[in-house]
């Protein structure tokens, strides 16, 4: 006869791979989880990391830019005071300028004239005066253009008659100031632009 195995083996062999299949299954999603879990901390820490690096470079650039705006400040009141400090020396080279610039005035005044108003802007010295004759004015200008110090005088105009005495010709005119040629190039050098 044949010998017939009636145990149940099949079942047995069905529930033996249906609880492997499980226990691999568990296992896959643990180690998926696993996975998931150690990727999400690695970049989590990248994350981390970079904010800790982009908060140290605002605050570095923050601290640079106070030393900037300090540095422009500093540059600021240089500016200023090489200012002052040019105009101090201009003032240093030409304060006998007004003393001589009168005297020649004086000096070279004829008779029968006077001066009202005398005003300089730069090298430029405009005269106001009351004079007897036009011929006055003419002998004034030569002695002006005549003067070391004073140079291309210039008749800007003759008012016949005016001012409270109808005998006097009031006049305008401008003449320039010679400077040193020394004090020329010191002003110069300290106008130049530093680099």
């Amino acid at each position: 006869m044949i010998p017939v195995n009636l145990l149940p083996h099949r079942a047995e062999r069905r529930a033996a791979l249906q609880k492997q299949f499980f226990v691999l299954a568990f296992m896959t999603v643990c180690l998926g989880g696993a996975i998931v879990l150690l990727v999400h901390s690695y970049f989590s820490g990248q994350i981390e990391n970079q904010k800790g690096r982009n908060q140290f470079l605002e605050s570095e650039i923050a601290r640079l830019d106070r030393e900037i705006a300090e540095i422009k400040a500093l540059r600021e009141q240089i500016q200023a005071m090489v200012e002052r400090k040019n105009v101090v020396e201009s003032l240093q080279l030409n304060r006998s300028e007004a003393v001589r610039l009168l005297d020649q005035l004086v000096r070279q005044l004829p008779d029968g004239m006077y001066l009202t108003q005398v005003k300089q802007a730069g090298a430029r010295v405009t005269v106001v005066g009351f004079s007897t004759s036009n011929a006055r004015v003419s002998t004034f200008m030569r002695n002006l253009d005549a003067s070391p110090f004073l140079e291309s005088p210039t008749l800007v105009v003759v008012k016949e008659g005016a001012g409270d005495n109808q005998n006097l010709n009031e006049f305008t005119l401008t003449v320039g100031l010679t400077r040193d040629p020394a004090s020329d190039s010191s002003q110069a050098k300290s106008q130049k632009p530093k680099s």
